[in-house]
Order: structure tokens, then sequence, then C-alpha cells
């Protein structure tokens, strides 16, 4: 039997300023991503360093549409407390927002400067992109969220009383979602690395659609688990929805598109 249990969401304090696991789960995780990207641009794509050279921008811009898109989502709670929209040290992005957020900084850098393609720089981050999030969901682990339904399954997650919905006070154990879409993540990561020796016979985008689509069929699977969905459109969770969307418009790309 695999009990899951977090220690706390606190990893230690400098100075009296509490530094979360979440935080540097995140932050291993962009360099991670980062190292890795600029490794296959310079070696396979030859953009000598171009992903440190916008790194910045992808960050910023990533990180704002990550916590915008989760505000929205959740803006019930938001407009009544308009200050907690930056207190992003409490956890609370989204990944569809890091992804809009991040295609619209290097659609931006390649209108600037015009010296790279556009396409092929959404396929190099992709194939980093995946990792990073099998290593970020863990904070999810820490900071006790975004757990699925209660469960005695022999794996399980145990959450503690003052973070679990009201409905289910009385249950102690719940299906850890972040592990399976971590797992599942460090697969689609395996399956990207693959398409990276494939690469030349692939039209530029391939690669990217390639990762939203796997991506969104993981996160159907996830969000099936969840219970803390915040908004629903036809009866259809959000997330779930924006994945549909996300796969039919990929696959139209990539049957559609000229090479």
């Amino acid at each position: 039997m695999f009990i899951f249990s977090s220690p706390g969401s606190i990893a230690f304090s400098v100075f009296g300023l509490d530094i979360y696991y979440y935080g540097i789960l995140m932050g291993f995780a962009i360099c991670i991503c980062l190292l890795i990207s600029n490794y296959i641009a310079n070696n396979y794509y030859k953009y000598k360093d171009l992903i440190f050279e916008i790194a910045p921008m992808l960050l910023l811009l990533g990180i704002v549409g990550a916590r915008l898109y989760y505000c929205i989502l959740n803006w019930d709670y938001y407009i009544v407390h308009p200050f907690e929209i930056l207190a992003i040290r409490n956890g609370g992005l989204s990944i569809h927002g890091a992804l809009l957020g991040g295609v619209i900084s290097i659609y931006y850098y390649v209108k600037k400067c015009n010296n790279c393609n556009f396409f092929n720089l959404l396929d190099i981050l992709s194939y980093s992109v995946p990792i990073g999030q099998a290593i970020a969901r863990w904070g999810n682990f820490f900071n006790s969220e975004a757990f699925g339904y209660p469960t005695n399954l022999p794996w399980k997650l145990f959450i503690p009383i003052e973070a679990r919905p009201i409905e289910y006070i009385n249950n102690e154990y719940f299906h850890p979602t972040f592990l399976y879409e971590s797992i599942l993540d460090a697969c689609i990561f395996l399956i990207m690395l693959f398409l990276l020796h494939k690469k030349d016979k692939l039209k530029s985008g391939t690669v990217f659609c390639t990762y939203l689509i796997l991506y969104s069929l993981v996160r159907i699977f996830v969000e099936s688990f969840r219970i803390d969905c915040c908004k629903t459109i036809f009866g259809i969770q959000f997330p779930i929805l924006v994945s549909i969307l996300i796969i039919i418009f990929c696959l139209f790309y990539i049957l559609k598109k000229p090479i």
C-alpha cells in the first residue's frame, strides 16, 4: 500500500521568509526546461543560445498568463479578494494560461526580430515542457491541492482535514491526481524525445501540436478524477472542454497546413 502524505507546503524559512516547495519545484522545472530547450535549439535546430535570449519574456508572459487564467476561472473569489491575485507563492497557476502566454511571447519575439521560424520555436520548447510539468505537479502534493475523489485504492493521498472540501470532510484519502499527471507527463516527454529524431520528416508545428494533443488527452483523463473544477459549460468541466477544442484545432492544423 502506498499512502502519500504531504509534510506541509513550507520547505524552510530564511530570515522569517517562508520558502515553499511549490516555488522550489517550479523554479527547478523552469531551469530544466530551459536547459533542455537550449540544448535542442543548439544541436538540432541551429538556433545558437536563442532560448536564453527569449527566456526572460517567455517566463514573464508565461507566469502572468498562468496566473491570470487561473484567477479568471476563479473570478468569484478574486473579485472579492483582488490583492490575492498577486499571491502566487500560495499556488494557483494554470498550464493552459502558461502555454497561451508562452505562445504570445514567442510570436512577439518572431515579429520583432524576424530571424527564426515561429513554429520551429514552438516545436523546440514543446520537447521539454512535459518533463517540467511532471516535476511541477508535485507542488500540488505539497500544497494538498488539486486532488481527486475519495478512494480506498492501495495508492492514495492523505489530505488534512483543513484542506478537504466540506462535502468530503469525513474522508481522509483521495486519488493522487498529481501523481497520475506527473507519470503521464513523463511518458509524453519520452514520446517527444522520440519525435526529436523524426523532426526532419515532420512539418513545422507538428511536434508542438502533438504535445498539445497528448497533454490534452492526459488532462481529460486526470480531470475526470478531480473534484476542484471551478467552472462547467454545458455540464462539461472547463479544462476538459478546452482540451477537446485544443485537440480539434491541432488535428486540423496537422492535416490541413501545407508543408
